[in-house]
């Protein structure tokens, strides 16, 4: 097997960046003095988020003080970050010796029509709403009853199902065969991840018995599927005129999905305590209900002491990148994770990057994440558990509005990485 440092060539840190690390560890972290608040007014997600800017010469750790301060990386090619900031964060980033170079507000969108409350506008009605996604998910099972079973896997904050399926042959029994897990739309805004779950539905479910890498990936595993964790946020997002950048999900206190895992919750800097940040990690782990009701629904597949999901997926968008565990440190081999098992992660990791071209690394290099879904999935339960960021490969807040032109292309992008996935799951 390969080792990671003969995956990409080694980075080494210059002097200004360790300059620019130490002025902004100088700063205190932005959560410790608002631990106390209670609530969040509502839509201060979006009053806060301010303007884009692109800062060059980061690495991980730079990227991770960026967070630290309030502020929300959201994309990253190469050096080159895309940063979200409101006026203070900007100063802060600024007086750290950070170069910022301001390309738009975070109201900029890419789409210039408007639709009704509650829909798409017409010029990306591609994408499904969540009641539209419900349908998509009662018809396969419809369709096709020996091979998908229609199941959810709890309730969302405001009430939604949080739907699911399960595409096997005899679907509805439960045999002993490898399960993979693919979750997306854990932040209300990445509606392109939804499509890739339906995606793989599709895929899976049309193509079954005409197709014989399908029919046999069908024929020997469970896969499940669950398009969209974070219904209420979703719909949130496309509830006013225009799209409202919205990542959260609708507690009285929005929670950061991503961050409410109970691996490391809290840990490490890898999010926030302030209810009003766009990384609020929650009071306490799996505080919110869409996280809690995921976590039972993986606990209820360990059958006679074995968890039959031994793979999983979450999708996000976006940046090009195959990310794996661990998220809260940057060590390769933490606690729980041999040198021998972290390289079975970069190895999968890098096979399914070679397929889509995306950037395959250890999440902390992107910088450093807890409490985070992959970190949770492999401490807990040893699934080997990725995440995708998928198109584009750069840009600032209009990169989570693409265009639904480019659905197809782009869910389509991650077959092979889902097949090879689907191999590997019964290693």
């Amino acid at each position: 097997m390969t080792d990671r440092r003969d995956m990409r060539a080694p980075r080494l840190r210059t002097a200004a960046a360790l300059s620019v690390t130490a002025c902004l560890l100088a700063f205190p972290a932005t959560q410790s003095v608002a631990e106390q608040r209670q609530t969040a007014p509502e839509g201060a997600e979006r009053a806060s988020s301010g303007n884009v800017y692109r800062i060059t010469g980061t690495d991980g750790s730079t990227r991770t003080e960026i967070q630290r301060t309030g502020a929300l990386v959201l994309s990253v090619r190469g050096d080159t970050a895309f940063v979200q900031a409101n006026g203070a964060q900007a100063e802060r980033l600024r007086s750290a010796g950070l170069p910022l170079e301001r390309t738009g507000a975070t109201t900029d969108r890419s789409s210039p029509a408007r639709a009704a409350p509650g829909e798409f506008p017409a010029e990306d009605s591609g994408y499904h709403t969540y009641s539209e996604m419900l349908t998509e998910l009662d018809e396969a099972a419809s369709w096709h009853p020996d091979i998908v079973d229609r199941t959810t896997v709890g309730r969302s904050a405001e009430g939604r199902e949080i739907p699911a399926v399960k595409i096997s042959d005899n679907a509805g029994v439960d045999e002993d065969e490898p399960e993979v897990l693919f979750t997306c739309n854990q932040h209300a805004r990445e509606h392109l991840t939804a499509e890739m779950c339906l995606h793989i539905l599709k895929r899976y479910t049309d193509n079954y018995g005409s197709d014989r890498a399908i029919s046999d990936a069908v024929d020997g595993r469970e896969i499940w599927v669950v398009p969209m964790v974070n219904p209420d946020g979703v719909a949130h997002d496309i509830s006013g005129s225009d799209y409202l950048g919205w990542r959260r999900n609708r507690q009285a206190n929005p929670v950061d999905l991503n961050r409410n895992w109970g691996h490391q919750w809290g840990c490490c800097g890898g999010s926030s305590g302030d209810p009003n940040s766009s990384t609020y990690r929650g009071p306490e782990a799996f505080s919110a209900p869409e996280t809690a009701s995921l976590r039972d629904f993986v606990n209820s597949r360990v059958v006679d002491g074995t968890q039959q999901i031994t793979a999983h997926i979450d999708f996000h968008t976006f940046s090009e990148l195959v990310l794996w565990p661990y998220g809260y440190t940057t060590a390769e081999n933490a606690p729980g994770m041999t040198r021998e098992e972290y390289r079975r992660f970069a190895d999968v990791g890098k096979a399914m990057a070679a397929t889509n071209g995306y950037d395959p690394m250890q999440s902390s290099e992107l910088y450093v994440t807890d409490g985070s879904v992959n970190d949770w999935m492999w401490a807990e339960h040893d699934i080997l558990s990725f995440t995708f960021e998928m198109y584009p490969g750069s840009g600032g807040s209009e990169g989570f509005y693409p265009p639904d032109e480019v659905i197809q292309r782009e869910t389509s992008r991650n077959d092979e990485a889902v097949s090879i996935l689907l191999d590997e799951s019964g290693r």
